[in-house]
């Protein structure tokens, strides 16, 4: 195991990870898109994206795309390289503002967290649109972990903190249990070859009905394309 130091908050922390990661020559066969925040008051990443959005969607989303060629590269026809990126079923009542997706207007925490991972589940789909038109050996999936018992929750109203902390051991995930569909969509052979899926309790499952939506998944693309800025290169795929 090596480290390397990257923070999904920060742009200038991203390019600067993918140069390292590039120096070293190495192959790339899984990426795991799994860092976030939850219900954190307003504020903003150093780059001034609301942190949900900026840390939750947009670093992945950057980070993703820096290491596209890589991970193409990475893949063969028999062995593709695989994509996964964790949402959460909070998507499902998300709403993407395409207006305001800094929630500048009406600022709710909730509101904030479930519209990051309503894109997470947008940019999953049309990535995989974009990886199959283009022929490559990539694969994007995204998981849905389930409730897991973690410090994403420091942020819960205490009386929510209270219930969790005395029935964690019933309700709540462990871990690595919260782990398991995310190692599943890495590594199993069920899964080779296989992309664009929503997956909980290792099983595909219907996402929410707006992500299959392909008009609103290319222009949270291109919109996040401007955003991080980055070339649009999937305007000239259909």
């Amino acid at each position: 195991v090596e480290f390397l130091y990257c923070d999904l908050a920060s742009m200038k922390s991203i390019r600067q990870f993918v140069q390292q990661f590039r120096a070293k020559n190495c192959p790339l066969h899984v990426l795991v898109n799994n860092a976030g925040v939850m219900l954190v008051p307003e504020r903003k990443t150093e780059d001034g994206f609301e942190e949900h959005f900026g840390l939750n969607y947009l670093g992945h989303f950057l980070l993703t795309n820096l290491l596209l060629d890589t991970l193409k590269q990475s893949g063969t026809h028999s062995h593709n390289a695989r994509i996964i990126t964790v949402s959460s079923a909070t998507h499902y009542v998300g709403k993407l503002h395409l207006d305001d997706l800094q929630s500048r207007c009406s600022y709710s925490p909730h509101g904030a967290y479930a519209q990051s991972k309503l894109a997470l589940v947008l940019f999953t789909y049309r990535l995989q649109h974009l990886l199959t038109a283009n022929g490559s050996h990539v694969t994007a999936n995204v998981v849905d972990p389930g409730v897991v018992n973690t410090e994403l929750y420091k942020h819960v109203f205490w009386v929510i903190k209270l219930v969790k902390w005395m029935t964690a051991w019933l309700f709540f995930k462990t871990p690595e249990e919260g782990a398991s569909t995310s190692i599943y969509a890495a590594v199993s052979p069920e899964m080779e070859g296989v992309g664009a899926c929503y997956l909980y309790n290792e099983e595909r499952t219907k996402s929410a009905d707006v992500t299959y939506d392909e008009e609103l998944q290319r222009r949270l693309w291109t919109e996040s394309c401007k955003m991080v800025g980055i070339s649009d290169e999937s305007s000239r795929v259909p």
